[in-house]
């Protein structure tokens, strides 16, 4: 692949279509992944936040590809991300390996995130609501996402911040509020349009993508991960 500074990229990870021009005057690398066309290439999901104390199973994790739920188009999928926020602290994620970035180069990175959720807006629930106290974030970094074991806790390997706060790996993109007063699935977008984060690529030319909720919520939140898409462009400071 040419560098990135004289070719415009756009991967299409859900065909596998890679494509480039060199007509346009602004750089960037775009990677788009739509799952309701059947495909979850390279997305891996995980959990953390919890303790080796509390029995997993009463947390009903659950994650991948899975059928939308009604009133959606059921024939369509969406990556499922599910669990029950017993601790109330719970970090479900998505995360992809992007390669065939510049190495050790700084890149704006823009995020536009499309998902289902049955959360009401104005809503309220155990410890929070289930629609304002539970956080999208998204982020990249040049270092692989991992749960890691600390002491007797899961722990996040990446800084995410904490709940409505953001860190210096992932910010925080908005809530989970369908818009509506009724508790029936409904397509959100959330961006950072107006909100760029920076990340380095590692010295392999890879940044690893990473999309998923932060919760304060004490209850269950099952979500349908519609349509992720990065775009990365070069800064210049």
């Amino acid at each position: 692949m040419k560098q990135l500074s004289k070719w415009i990229c756009l991967i299409l990870l859900s065909t596998g279509v890679i494509s480039c021009n060199k007509n346009f005057s602004e750089p960037f690398f775009l990677t788009a992944t739509d799952f309701s066309m059947g495909g979850s290439p390279n997305w891996s999901a995980g959990f953390s936040d919890y303790s080796t104390a509390t029995d997993t199973a009463i947390f009903s994790f659950r994650k991948g590809l899975s059928k939308l739920p009604a009133p959606l188009d059921t024939t369509k999928q969406g990556f499922r991300l599910q669990s029950i926020n017993r601790s109330d602290d719970i970090f479900m994620y998505l995360t992809q390996k992007v390669s065939g970035l510049a190495p050790n180069t700084k890149f704006n990175v823009e995020f536009v995130v499309e998902l289902a959720s049955n959360a009401p807006d104005k809503s309220v629930g155990i410890g929070g609501s289930p629609a304002h106290s539970v956080y999208l974030k998204a982020g990249a970094s040049g270092v692989a996402p991992a749960v890691t074991l600390v002491g007797d806790f899961y722990t996040f390997n990446l800084d995410k911040g904490n709940q409505a706060q953001g860190g210096k790996d992932l910010m925080v993109l908005g809530d989970i509020s369908n818009g509506t007063q009724d508790s029936t699935y409904k397509f959100i977008t959330r961006s950072n349009e107006n909100q760029k984060l920076q990340v380095t690529s590692n010295a392999d030319g890879n940044i690893y993508v990473v999309v998923g909720t932060d919760s304060g919520y004490e209850g269950l939140t099952n979500l349908y991960y519609k349509r992720i898409q990065t775009r990365f462009t070069p800064a210049t400071n």
